[in-house]
């Protein structure tokens, strides 16, 4: 051991102007730890005295007692009576190569490892997939994200503390995996009253958020490498939560009444499980119509597969009244029926849940206990009082309000601003409106002339299986204001027409 060295890098500036006294034994125990670790101190090596350490580095005598009992108390150094302090045989083992000689490994050779080394298959494809990026902060064109400045937070408030009071230490302990019972039964009540459903509180499960929901649907019914039906072009979320899950996507193409039926009763992969979302098709908005969800129930009920329903965006349709779900005309109970709170309240809040043939209800609230336990339940109690008090179907109906304000706002503004560049789909509802690109504009052009000029465009395309002619953007509305939809809808129009 080159003791000058290693007592030379153990040195503390002492002037430091934070450092507290009470930090140094704990300083000198660390610099200590990670040189062995490092093995920069073999086992075996003997320890300077406490007195002769303490010297050179301008400490007292206890400072270095009180570290060394540290690293002795927690095995990196054994202390023999009347010896001394010596380096543990247990850690700080040099790596040797096949002479026996020692292999001092640099700090930058240690970190040389590729992205992904030691991750299992499964892990090597989820870190090659890229996860899915949430939108953080409220921003032009953003998609999937609602108005959050007028959301009622004083009431919100009030009800957190009425539940806090009412509950006490209750409430700090584990919940229910399947979700809170007065959560479930508010659910149950709004989905049978407001959508059409024909649920009961016990086939409720609450959960974090849809995409904890699809990846529970891909590990429970479709093993690893078998083929699931998803609409194309559809979620991106959802391709990318049973992609995680290991399942082959078989992509089943949408026409202005939703999910083609022809190509889903020829598929013959062999799935068990079609994901739909029926209410407002994502990203085209085609509702599927009302002989097709028929349809679709007896294809499953025939063919014993699964109906994944993710209700998305239900509560925000504009134009005549919205159709029932598909959940309340599956007669056969084929029908897995997925909602978010995300959308409608705030995407902080983390909170969705799913409605369960009866028969499924057991296995997906067992996985959802290994997943993650249960949602916090002061939230859902929080959540259940909002509903049953009122509040949840008044902000509902008052959103409705602005955002259909918000998209003729944005149907306009294309319209006027980005005339021969873009044409904007009229949706029937949702929170976004899909814009298809003139002849002779690229979709990868436009993106790059957009954020150029600080904009973000939300692309067309990769919401596709396979590559497609159809190109352009899928515009978010939901969280600007008409002002703001207007302003930047003329800096897109400029940044792209100067080009």
């Amino acid at each position: 051991m080159t003791q000058a060295f290693e007592l030379e890098s153990l040195k503390i500036r002492l002037n430091d102007a934070d450092l507290q006294p009470l930090d140094l034994h704990l300083r000198i125990s660390r610099a200590l730890r990670a040189l062995i670790l490092d093995a920069a101190l073999d086992p075996g090596v003997k320890l300077p005295a406490t007195r002769a350490l303490a010297a050179t580095l301008g400490v007292a005598r206890d400072t270095v007692e009180n570290a060394y009992v540290q690293l002795h108390r927690d095995g990196y150094i054994v202390r023999r009576g009347g010896s001394g302090s010596y380096v543990s045989d247990t850690v700080g083992a040099p790596l040797r190569g096949a002479s026996g000689r020692r292999i001092k490994l640099r700090d930058e050779q240690r970190l040389d490892l590729a992205p992904g080394a030691g991750l299992s298959r499964r892990g090597r494809m989820i870190l090659e997939s890229g996860g899915v990026a949430d939108q953080r902060v409220v921003q032009a064109f953003a998609t999937g994200l609602p108005e959050t400045r007028t959301f009622p937070v004083d009431v919100w408030e009030r009800l957190q503390r009425q539940v806090l009071k009412d509950h006490r230490d209750q409430i700090l302990l584990h919940g229910d995996p399947q979700g809170a019972a007065p959560l479930r039964k508010a659910i149950a009540a709004y989905l049978n009253l407001e959508r059409g459903a024909k649920v009961t509180a016990d086939q409720i499960l609450v959960l974090s958020s849809t995409r904890q929901a699809l990846y529970l649907c891909a590990q429970l019914l479709v093993d690893a490498g078998k083929p699931i039906l998803l609409e194309n072009p559809g979620y991106f979320g959802a391709r990318k939560a049973f992609e995680a899950a290991e399942a082959k996507v078989v992509p089943i193409d949408v026409d202005a009444e939703g999910i083609r039926m022809d190509l889903l009763g020829a598929d013959r992969s062999g799935a068990a499980c079609v994901y739909v979302t029926p209410s407002h098709q994502y990203p085209t908005g085609a509702t599927l119509s009302l002989a097709r969800r028929l349809e679709l129930t007896r294809w499953a009920a025939e063919r014993g597969r699964w109906i994944i329903e993710d209700d998305y965006d239900s509560e925000f349709h504009y134009d005549g009244l919205p159709t029932a779900c598909v959940q309340g005309v599956d007669k056969h109970q084929r029908t897995l029926y997925v909602g978010t709170f995300s959308k409608t309240l705030f995407p902080g809040l983390r909170m969705g849940y799913m409605a369960l043939p009866p028969e499924l209800v057991d296995a997906f609230t067992r996985a959802r206990s290994i997943m993650d336990g249960h949602t916090p339940q002061a939230v859902q109690l929080t959540l259940a009082r909002f509903m049953e008090d009122g509040h949840y179907g008044a902000h509902v109906r008052a959103m409705r309000k602005l955002y259909a304000a918000r998209r003729n706002a944005m149907l306009q503004a294309v319209d006027t601003h980005l005339a021969g560049i873009a044409t904007a789909l009229r949706p029937e509802g949702g929170l976004q409106i899909p814009c298809l690109l003139a002849r002779g504009w690229s979709e990868a052009r436009t993106i790059r002339l957009a954020a150029s000029a600080g904009l973000q465009l939300p692309g067309l395309s990769r919401l596709y299986a396979g590559p497609q002619e159809r190109q352009g953007w899928i515009l978010g509305y939901s969280s600007l204001t008409e002002y703001e939809i207007e302003l930047a809808v003329r800096r897109l129009a400029g940044a792209l027409r100067k080009a």
